[in-house]
């Protein structure tokens, strides 16, 4: 898979985000961050205060197979922030909370000859996980990052027609897409998830990694990695942006796949529909703040069950308590 060229023309991004009528209240469009002002110590310019009252965290728990496990009770988890055990206030094995997905496809002209195959196994996905109370948003990014469903929708039609219309371009702002998706997404409300199909390199974007990361933090989005990579041999990989995406999803709870055809595009976005079908939501009022950093770092385990299990728990990895400003 080649890499796009390297004479790029300027991005330029051009995102509505207008939420379909019916369901939740309008929002305003989401925008990248200005830059900094010159000699401005001004901390309020940067970052806004939030209270911090219930705090969610969805958690999936897979066997030494990678399946899904059910079936757990309260009792089976004990969560903490900063090393200090809290007490789980909310247990859902199944939350019924609505499900809010922004599907962000990469159209830079790296993957034009898989483009074809993406759409398909989207639209597939697409078919298999939304249901009445959830929406879904399908963004396309290359050298600039557009909503093509102009917002979110459960309208399965619209949303094949968003996929099978997506914009090619020459560069890809991969991080720009994680920024903007991420600032929409925090206006929804339930559970929220982004699925990223992209072969993992960023040329061109305006924000930086970690500005891309902690706007998916801060919306509590649950981030899901498809890795396309190239079949005859490994010369076009961008293995550094392939670790970036694998530690974003880590770090929002979610997880990365590696897909080389559409067979394995197709068991990845199976996985991800069974693991947003299968998980659990822990929720909890933290305790008093033993540490005066604005991230509180969250963990949970698994008790009661035998070693033997090999269970592995995935979560985010912590919250915010100094939200940035948009």
């Amino acid at each position: 898979m080649k890499k796009a060229a390297t004479s790029l023309l300027p991005a330029v991004l051009l995102v509505s985000v207008f939420s379909l009528q019916g369901q939740q209240p309008s929002t305003p469009p989401a925008r990248l961050p200005s830059p900094p002002a010159q000699n401005s110590n001004r901390q309020s310019d940067q970052t806004i205060k939030v209270d911090v009252n219930l705090i969610n965290v969805f958690v999936t728990v897979t066997d030494d197979k990678g399946s899904p496990v059910g079936g757990l009770t309260k009792e089976n988890f004990v969560l903490s922030e900063d090393g200090r055990e809290q007490t789980i206030k909310v247990f859902d094995k199944e939350s019924a909370l609505p499900l809010s997905i922004a599907l962000a496809i990469d159209t830079s002209l790296s993957t034009r000859r898989d483009l074809p195959l993406e759409q398909s196994s989207a639209k597939r996905f697409a078919h298999d996980i939304i249901r009445p109370i959830d929406a879904l948003s399908v963004y396309a990014f290359s050298e600039f990052v557009h909503e093509s469903t102009w917002g979110y929708t459960s309208d399965l039609k619209r949303i094949d027609e968003s996929i099978d219309h997506l914009r090619m371009g020459a560069a890809t702002a991969l991080y720009d897409a994680i920024y903007l998706a991420s600032r929409a997404l925090d206006h929804r409300k339930g559970r929220k998830v982004m699925v990223l199909i992209t072969d993992g390199g960023d040329t061109i974007s305006k924000v930086d990694y970690k500005e891309a990361v902690r706007a998916a933090e801060e919306a509590e989005a649950i981030v899901y990695s498809i890795i396309v990579v190239p079949i005859e041999s490994s010369a076009g990989r961008e293995t550094g942006g392939e670790h970036a995406l694998i530690q974003l999803s880590e770090d929002t709870g979610g997880k990365y796949y590696y897909a080389t055809s559409v067979t394995q595009l197709d068991e990845a976005f199976h996985k991800i529909s069974d693991e947003l079908r299968t998980q659990y939501l822990l929720a909890y009022y933290p305790s008093q703040r033993t540490s005066f950093s604005d991230f509180r770092k969250i963990d949970v385990k698994i008790v009661g069950v035998p070693a033997s299990a090999g269970y592995n728990v995935r979560h985010r990895a912590g919250y915010y308590t100094v939200k940035s400003a948009d």
